[in-house]
């Protein structure tokens, strides 16, 4: 492997849940390696996939609504687990209850939501990553927001409070019998400050992503296929600079519309991402040539976490080996060989071929778990 020797692989040693979704309660070792979630469907692979998901980011990557987490009539649930990093084991523990949610590192509960994530980093691959590409941008910015909040905890902080600023001035957009351009000056000033960050942050981000992802898409197309990645704001044209002044004077200038629309019509809530195959909008492609796409995406996102965070993430593939076809499955297959903690749900081993000789096997029965070592 090239990977530098101070990364450092940082794994999942054990998970306990309890009240979540099918399991009442469950307790489970995991290997360093691979960990293989076999079992037929809806019987709760992915319902593990899905808490070791929630416990690295307090969201579930299927649904918003936390109570469709919640065990078969019960009001509260527990997802924990001790995680191994470089610097020794570590504890980390959400809690569900009907007063809020509660997140503890290392038993000390934490105030903010960027002060939990970025402990235990998570790269999923499933199913509906595949529409990344075709879907609607909030899927593509939702994308940009996981990834780079994971990577830089100061993000989250900069994009919860541009939120809060638009979701004020939203409002008074909407509730004002008379509008107080003066007030609306010093909204503008601000969302303009936080909105800027924002964007400089995932801007820095899309050019070291779409970087790794060349390399990658190169590798998957044998050299036919160039994949550029194009944030496309509503902000700023051009080269990204001044972007904070520039915000400011589209506000003014879209003002009267956002008057009369009661919202606000730019910034980075409305931005995308659009990819290119051969300068090509991938949106046209075809649907292998969107697999490689999300799949470059997904090896990069690996690589760029390890060089940002210095260890490697863990990685959760769900059910989408069937998806891959051999060649493809063979890349992902190499990056999961070359020491990286991996969960995979499947419906069966038949097309899982090279698999490395150390890995553990869990079957998933209605909830029940089995270990084959």
């Amino acid at each position: 492997s090239d990977s530098l020797p101070w990364y450092f692989i940082m794994w999942l040693k054990q998970l306990s849940i309890q009240y979540f979704r099918n399991y009442q309660e469950l307790e489970v070792e995991f290997h360093p390696g691979l960990n293989i979630l076999l079992g037929q469907n809806a019987q709760g692979k992915t319902n593990i996939l899905e808490s070791i998901y929630f416990l690295a980011l307090t969201r579930s990557h299927r649904t918003r609504n936390d109570k469709d987490l919640v065990y078969f009539k019960s009001t509260d649930f527990k997802v924990s687990g001790l995680l191994q990093r470089e610097t020794g084991p570590l504890p980390l523990e959400i809690s569900l209850t009907p007063k809020g949610r509660i997140t503890k590192v290392n038993h000390l509960k934490q105030a903010k939501l960027s002060n939990y994530i970025g402990h235990m980093n998570v790269v999923l691959f499933a199913p509906e990553d595949l529409q990344l590409i075709k879907g609607a941008p909030a899927g593509r910015r939702k994308f940009i927001d996981i990834e780079l909040g994971q990577m830089k905890p100061i993000y989250l902080s900069d994009l919860s409070q541009y939120h809060h600023v638009l979701k004020q001035r939203n409002s008074y957009l909407r509730n004002s019998e008379k509008i107080d351009e003066t007030f609306l000056d010093v909204l503008d000033s601000q969302l303009a400050s936080f909105g800027s960050r924002v964007i400089h942050h995932r801007l820095d981000f899309i050019q070291k992503l779409e970087a790794k992802s060349k390399e990658k898409h190169a590798l998957l197309s044998n050299n036919k296929e160039d994949l550029t990645i194009q944030y496309q704001s509503t902000v700023f044209s051009e080269d990204g600079n001044d972007i904070e002044e520039q915000f400011l004077s589209m506000l003014e200038k879209n003002r009267q519309k956002d008057i009369f629309r009661k919202t606000t019509s730019i910034g980075p809530h409305r931005d995308d991402l659009i990819f290119f195959i051969n300068e090509m909008n991938a949106n046209f492609g075809s649907q292998g040539q969107h697999r490689s796409v999300v799949l470059s995406l997904k090896l990069a996102e690996i690589e760029l976490m390890e060089e940002i965070t210095r260890e490697k993430p863990i990685l959760l593939l769900d059910d989408v080996m069937s998806e891959l076809d051999n060649y493809r499955q063979l890349q992902l297959l190499e990056t999961i060989s070359n020491s990286i903690q991996t969960f995979i749900t499947t419906t069966t081993l038949d097309h899982l071929k090279e698999l490395p000789e150390e890995l553990k096997i869990f079957t998933i029965q209605s909830g029940q778990i089995k270990t084959t070592p």
